[in-house]
């Protein structure tokens, strides 16, 4: 399946245009999605449930196999009222049987945060945290270590800041501060004590000011 397949089946999701899917009951080994092998220190793009959580499965696109798996727990309102609450949701985007995503939303079911297997190799390659439906943090872990190597920061839709790790240390030892769309200021840490040695201003940004 072809990227732009993947995300247009991402955005089916979105929508909310799986209710006339086939949706079965779960919790068995059968039940659950494949557990790939994860890496020392990566993060296991698939979790199994917790005791107190109940999974349901949706076949997407009618292979007779789960593609999505909703995890939900049973709760009691102050009205005393049973109430489903769904917790995570795991979506397989190339349909290999294996997790590619999973969702993690808070008590008001608001999204919270997304943990992506970009290459399909079994390891969370991705993290995207939510705050008020708002995405304000992107990590990504580009050599398996479970460790991020570069971090954005948004604020209302806008990239503000970018932390890298440019030498797989663990530490930032690279920041850049972007202001309405672009890069304003470059800061570099040339002898690995973790602050800043050197700022370089963006010359474009300096003759505006």
């Amino acid at each position: 399946m072809t990227r732009s397949n993947h995300w247009t089946f991402l955005g089916f999701l979105t929508a909310g245009l799986l209710a006339g899917c086939a949706t079965r009951s779960g919790g068995t080994p059968g039940g659950t999605p494949e557990q790939g092998v994860t890496p020392p220190g990566a993060e296991a793009i698939h979790a199994p449930p917790a005791n107190d959580e109940r999974v349901s499965q949706q076949d997407v696109n009618g292979d007779g196999k789960p593609d999505v798996w909703t995890y939900i727990v049973i709760e009691r309102g102050e009205d005393g009222q049973e109430r489903y609450r769904k917790v995570r949701q795991e979506l397989d985007l190339n349909w290999d049987g294996r997790v590619d995503l999973t969702r993690s939303f808070d008590a008001t079911g608001a999204l919270t945060r997304e943990v992506m297997d970009l290459d399909y190799d079994g390891k969370v390659d991705a993290t995207y945290f939510y705050e008020k439906g708002a995405n304000t943090r992107r990590e990504r872990d580009f050599d398996g270590d479970g460790r991020a190597d570069t971090t954005t920061f948004y604020e209302k839709g806008q990239l503000t800041r970018k932390e890298r790790d440019t030498n797989g240390d663990g530490r930032v030892d690279s920041w850049e501060y972007w202001e309405n769309g672009q890069l304003d200021r470059l800061g570099e840490d040339l002898d690995g004590d973790g602050t800043v040695d050197k700022w370089t201003r963006n010359p474009d940004t300096a003759r505006e000011q």
